[in-house]
């Protein structure tokens, strides 16, 4: 589990195929920044960009990890070398400043907007239309593993549309502030809401 704080912004430094075919997997290296690394363990999980992979070799400062190619097609920002938001695996010692994330992403959102408002910046991104129902206002949100509070929801036809406010430490501390118009994130939505959802659908059902 972990929280949607980040740690600090890492770098993919460098992407090995497992082969050349379609179905091949990525192992990668992952600079760890400001990340410590004296305390992970191989077979820890490590979030990157809000995906939780599994630690398999590390250094004093970077570490690898194995992404299948399921993985890779159903995330974004994992096939490349460049910057990447880092969290460690919560323990139950740790303050939960976000909320209960499981680092599963639920979905591929895109960028619509991201425009500064004040001191702040507006974050707008349009979601899979089957994770409309988990959005909400005042409700939580990952994208691309930082937690964060939903200020609008528009639903249309074929998607859901909500609306974020960066403010100004979110923008500095993580990868966010690269996002342009366009740009594809990894969604997870909140885990209570999706047990509620399941609850509520099996009522329904019986």
């Amino acid at each position: 589990m972990f929280t949607g704080i980040v740690a600090t912004v890492g770098n993919i430094s460098r992407i090995q195929p497992f082969g050349a075919g379609p179905d091949a997997g990525l192992r990668l290296t992952v600079d760890a920044g400001g990340l410590p690394l004296d305390d992970v363990a191989l077979g820890d999980s490590i979030a990157i960009n809000g995906a939780c992979m599994t630690v398999i070799s590390k250094t004093a400062s970077t570490f690898d990890v194995d992404v299948s190619r399921e993985s890779l097609n159903r995330t974004a920002g994992l096939d490349q070398p460049g910057e990447v938001n880092l969290e460690k695996a919560l323990t139950l010692a740790d303050r939960l400043g976000g909320h209960l994330v499981s680092g599963h992403v639920d979905g591929l959102g895109t960028v619509r907007k991201l425009e500064p408002v004040g001191e702040s910046h507006e974050l707008v991104i349009a979601a899979p239309r089957e994770l409309a129902k988990y959005l909400a206002y005042k409700g939580s949100i990952v994208v691309n593993g930082v937690s964060l509070t939903v200020n609008r929801v528009t639903d249309s036809a074929d998607q859901c549309e909500f609306s974020i406010n960066l403010i100004p430490h979110t923008i500095e501390s993580t990868t966010l502030k690269h996002l342009r118009t366009g740009s594809r994130v990894n969604l997870e939505v909140d885990l209570i809401a999706r047990y509620v959802e399941r609850m509520l659908s099996y009522q329904a059902a019986s």
